[in-house]
Parts: C-alpha cells; structure tokens; sequence
C-alpha cells in the first residue's frame, strides 16, 4: 500500500471540502438574517480545522504522483467517503446548541451520502447557515464529489480511472484518463445545469433564494434534507402547491436516470437513446406505483382520487428515486401500499444517477437470469443472448449481480438483527429496526415504524447512529468499495 498517494490524495479532498464549508460561511455573512447567530464562526472554525488537516495530509505526501494504482484507488474512495463524513460533522459539533459527535456524524454521513435520515427534532430552529451546510454536502454528494474530484485531478494529469470505477455507477471500459476526464466534466456541467433550472423553477413560483436553493441542491442530488419540519409538505396549502410538487417530482425523476443519457442528449448522439431500458422500466414502476396506490386510497374512502394521486404519486416518485421528501405519513396508507413502498426503497433508481438503492438494471439482469435457468431446465442446449441497455451480460456479469444481490439482501437482515442487538435496552420493535435498515442501507431517508416519515433517529443510542452510518456509506459506495476495507490483504505490501 502507497500511503504517500493516501495521504495526498485523500489531504486534497479535505481541502475540497474546506472550500465547500467557507462558501457556506459566506453566505451566512451576507445573509441579513444569519448576522449575530453562530452558524458563521461554527463553519468558519470547521473550514480550517478541515483545511489544516488536509494540508497536513498533502505535506506528507507530497510528490509527483502518474497514477493512482487500483487498490489505493479502492481504498481513497472507502476512506474518502469516510474522512468527508467525519469532518463534515463538524459545524454541527461547534456553537449553540451543539450535536453529540455520534449525532454529529450521522447528520453529515447522511448529507454526503444523500439519504436524508436526521436527528434534528425541530429542524427550523437551526440556523440557516447550518441547513444550508446540510443541502451543500447532499448536493456535493449527490453525484459524487469524487467524480468532481477525478474531473480535477485528471486536468494535473493524474490517473485517476481506479477513483472513477470504485465511486461510481459508471461503466469506464477501457476509457483512457482524457476520456474519464472529458466524461467526469460533462456529468458535472449537466449537473449544474439541471440544479439551476430546477432552483429557478422553484424561485418562480414564489419560494424564497434560499428555500429555492435548498430544495433545488437536495432535490437534484436525490438526497431529501428540507429546512422545513413539514419537508414538502409545508407547501401543500399553497395555491401553486401541486405544481411545485409536480416540479420537484419531475427533478427526481430526471436525476434517477443516468446522468450519461443527459450527456448523450447534450451531445446529440441521439441513436444511443435507442437502446436505453433501464429508464423506460424505472418511470413504468412510478407510475404503476402511483396509480395503485392511489387507487386503494380512494377505495378506502381516505381521500378522493385525484388528491390521492397527487399524493400517491409524489410520494412514490421521492421513495424510488431514494429522495425521502415527505407531503403525507404514507403510514396510515393501506397495507399493500407499504409493501409497493418497502419494494421501491429497496430497488432505487437507474446506475449512473444520484439515486440509491439496488438499482433497475440489475433487477433486470436478476429477473432475464432467472428466465433463463427456467427454460434451460427443459431446453438445456438452447443459446440465450442476454442485453441490458443494448450492453450484452455474459456469465461472468450475471453471477456478479446475482452475488451482489444476495449479498445486499443478507446485510438487510444482518443489519436488522444487529439493529436488535444495539437497541435491546430500548427494546426496539422489528417494525423500525427492519425500517432503519431500508432508510439507511438504499440512501431513503425515512423509513418505518419509530423512524417513519414524521419521526426522526434522535432516539438512538450513539452507537446505533455510528453503525447506521456505515450502512449509509456501505450503500453509496454499492458495498465493495467499503467491504474491502476489512480485508487485511488490502493492507499489505506488495
């Protein structure tokens, strides 16, 4: 193991980050509303902690470097995701009130990774400085800090192929470092492009800059964090209420597909778009959803059907695409409804998009395979040719996404049960440890029983928050990249 790379590496991420924290600091100082609170000096304090670490980290790694070697690739990306969380909890550690370091680190875990669980109780009693701390880091991983930070590295000539693969959906091939470097640049111009359209939409129609802004950063990066207690729902009695939760909706919708087909749009390779299904499925699924749902709502007589699909649908669009903003406690919903809902949590978005979750195209892998043993039972000669996105799935690709999703299933109930263990003093019931584990694991936000769409995980022992945010991570970074990390092989010599 290169810790010289490590070090310098993983140092100038943290000045990144740095960067993020005194821009937040900006703002609070230009804000009229921020003047005289302690979000300012709480981030201004954190962004040179921050930076003075990571300058550290560069100093003792300093040398040229030509390339990043794939197993330093693997490990900068497990502890980058894991030093970004740990010194992005501390603007919520500094001034008053302060957070627990435990509560701390599962508030910024949860903003990095996008899912949008909390343990602030009251939310807008926070200063806005902090809240708009908390939609920067969801925004910044979003797409992945990292893929921006390839973009950067690659413009010094650094290899940085390994760093791309380990962090993202993204399918490199034999990409060369330009190539990585030319992609990695477009998915962020499409990135900030959508994120400003989608603030300006929001700004239209009578939100403020800064609620526009926060929504727009959370929205887009999938992640749900709302400055509001109510989330979304503290619009709903807005004249324009639906139509700013149809925006939204759209937004959601557009950042769970794969950034690439943007990039292919904007580039007008418009034959490519032939062959894409993983999105056609995934917007089939919504609405199917959507419609079900508010189908048995209005048999219930619980509301009428188009309020009941304007819900139905809002909520099944936040919950697919892994956001976790809430209108409604989707609780008190029929029970199949819960079922649709704990299926989508599970499954997420597309690969290649900010949305969390197993992902649509290796439920179509699963499902094509699946078919596949069935028929060869009875025709065992027969050739089958597998294509997902007009890419074809060998052998070796299938029984990857069948050990995958295996794996993925087992720390559901691995973590539910360690969930148990953790909580046995609070005697947590199997409702809400099965719920943590679903709002955390696939990047939701909410989940169910005690951490359901109107509470939050203040309630937690630390050292349940602190495990809670390693499946954050583990689910971001789609396992490997931190499951490796306990491999003691990893570590040696060449």
């Amino acid at each position: 193991m290169n810790l010289r790379i490590l070090a310098k590496i993983l140092g100038a991420l943290l000045l990144l980050e740095s960067i993020a924290m005194f821009l937040c600091a900006v703002f609070t100082w230009l804000d009229p509303r921020c003047a005289c609170d302690w979000s300012m000096m709480a981030l201004m304090k954190s962004a040179g902690i921050t930076a003075a670490f990571g300058g550290g980290l560069v100093l003792l790694g300093w040398g040229k470097i030509n390339k990043i070697p794939r197993r330093e690739g693997v490990v900068i990306v497990g502890l980058g995701w894991i030093l970004s969380g740990i010194f992005g909890g501390l603007p919520y550690l500094f001034g008053q009130p302060a957070m627990t370091p435990a509560d701390a680190l599962f508030e910024s875990v949860s903003g990095f990774t996008t899912t949008g669980s909390t343990v602030m109780t009251d939310i807008e009693a926070w200063p806005r400085g902090i809240l708009m701390w908390r939609s920067v880091t969801q925004w910044l991983g979003g797409l992945g800090i990292l893929v921006l930070f390839v973009a950067l590295l690659s413009y010094l000539g650094v290899g940085t192929k390994s760093l791309f693969r380990n962090e993202s959906s993204f399918q490199t091939g034999e990409a060369s470092t330009a190539r990585i470097r030319d992609t990695a640049i477009s998915l962020w111009r499409v990135y900030l492009a959508i994120t400003s359209l989608c603030i300006l939409g929001l700004k239209a129609m009578g939100l403020t800059w800064y609620n526009a802004v926060s929504h727009g950063f959370t929205a887009v990066s999938t992640g749900g964090f709302s400055p509001h207690n109510a989330s979304i729902g503290y619009y709903a009695d807005w004249g324009n209420g639906w139509l700013i939760e149809l925006w939204l909706s759209l937004f959601m919708l557009i950042c769970s597909v794969s950034f690439l087909i943007w990039v292919v749009i904007v580039r007008k390779r418009w034959k490519r778009l032939r062959s894409e299904e993983e999105g056609k499925w995934f917007f089939l699924l919504c609405f199917s959803a959507a419609l079900m749902i508010a189908i048995g709502i209005a048999a219930k007589d619980m509301e009428g059907f188009w309020p009941a699909l304007r819900h139905a649908w809002f909520i099944v669009v936040s919950i697919a695409s892994t956001t976790g903003f809430g209108t409604v406690d989707y609780e008190q919903w029929p029970g199949f409804a819960l079922v649709l809902i704990a299926m989508l949590m599970l499954l997420g978005g597309c690969s290649g998009s900010t949305a969390g979750g197993l992902k649509v195209s290796r439920l179509l892998v699963m499902i094509r395979t699946a078919r596949f043993e069935v028929v060869k039972a009875f025709r065992p000669h027969k050739v089958f040719k597998m294509q997902v996105n007009g890419n074809s799935i060998d052998p070796e690709a299938r029984s990857q996404t069948v050990i995958f999703i295996c794996l993925y299933c087992f720390l559901v109930v691995f973590a539910s049960l360690i969930m148990g263990i953790l909580e046995f003093v609070n005697d947590i019931d199997l409702v809400t440890s099965v719920g943590a584990v679903f709002a955390t694991l696939p990047n939701i936000g909410p989940g169910f029983g005690e951490v359901g769409p109107t509470k939050n995980f203040a309630h937690f022992l630390p050292a349940t928050k602190v495990f809670l945010s390693l499946l954050m991570i583990l689910g971001r970074l789609e396992l490997y990249a931190v499951l490796v990390l306990f491999i003691p092989s990893l570590w040696r010599k060449y």
